[in-house]
């Protein structure tokens, strides 16, 4: 059975965080550990581990510290260096009160690197339960964010915060996006899936068929370019950023209008999620210069 420590332990030790050698995980073999890792993996191996379990791993405590009360942040995973850290305590601490049911499972600090990849930060980690995918829905209302077929998660990880920034809360990924959850994406979006609502494996008509905002899509060749559609971005929009290589899929861009970022000719393209950011900062700068 795998350790677990409820807030009632905690209210009992005075502020410390101390257990007993007997409530600590000192097996790399643990059914919770090993769980951890398949979360963990890259590709479709780690999406489809974390399809079945439902559930993704957030870790880093600033991440963690945007979920901080929030009900599918379900169990707290850290290390016995938890005694003297006082951010994770009043982590912890503050998590437990709003969220009391919330397991926190302590770990042998030397199996710390096998359940982890970033070096010398605070011991601590936590398991989130997802909702189902939403592939079919009904009409979707307001602004939106179409990520179609972006690969790199670093990539999509920094449009979800820049999104959330610009206030575009719902986002939509096509077929062959990166998966939402993988730790790189949630690392790189520093908290943003907190207050996200997401759709994924959308097809090219799914999301024709189901976004009621008008398209619009950035390329190289358009006529329009973004500092000339104002009045357009005056209303709900639904921005669609494309695959790094080949940009937004023919089909989808024929559906939507097109906007072409003014930049100097010597420069091949933009980075998507540079792309991303000029497009949605517009947006807002439209709306509050109103």
């Amino acid at each position: 059975m795998v350790p677990a420590w409820s807030i009632g332990d905690l209210s009992h030790q005075c502020g410390s965080l101390l257990v007993a050698n007997d409530e600590v995980i000192h097996s790399r073999d643990n059914a919770l550990l090993k769980r951890i890792r398949q979360l963990q993996l890259l590709g479709s191996k780690g999406q489809k581990a974390r399809v079945e379990y439902g559930q993704a791993v957030i870790d880093g405590i600033h991440v963690l510290q945007v979920w901080s009360g929030d009900i599918r942040l379900r169990s707290l995973i850290t290390s016995k260096s938890a005694q003297t850290h006082q951010e994770i305590k009043d982590l912890i601490g503050q998590h437990l009160e709003k969220c009391p049911n919330t397991q926190v499972h302590w770990v042998d600090e030397a199996l710390w690197s096998s359940i982890t990849e970033l070096d010398n930060a605070p011991q601590i980690m936590g398991l989130i339960d997802l909702e189902q995918a939403k592939t079919n829905q009904k009409i979707i209302t307001g602004d939106a964010l179409v990520l179609d077929g972006i690969q790199d998660a670093g990539n999509v990880g920094t449009i979800l915060r820049t999104a959330l920034a610009c206030h575009f809360k719902q986002v939509i990924c096509t077929i062959g996006t990166a998966h939402i959850w993988s730790p790189k994406v949630l690392r790189a979006a520093m908290g943003a899936h907190r207050y996200l609502r997401f759709y994924e494996g959308w097809s090219m008509n799914d999301v024709v068929s189901n976004i009621e905002a008008p398209l619009l899509a950035t390329t190289m060749l358009a006529k329009d370019d973004l500092y000339s559609i104002a009045n357009s971005l005056k209303n709900p929009v639904a921005w669609v950023f494309g695959n790094e290589g080949q940009g937004v899929s023919e089909d989808l861009l024929a559906q939507a209008k097109q906007i072409r970022i003014p930049q100097n000719p010597e420069i091949d393209s933009l980075n998507v999620a540079t792309a991303a950011a000029v497009c949605l900062y517009e947006t807002i700068r439209v709306r509050t210069t109103q």
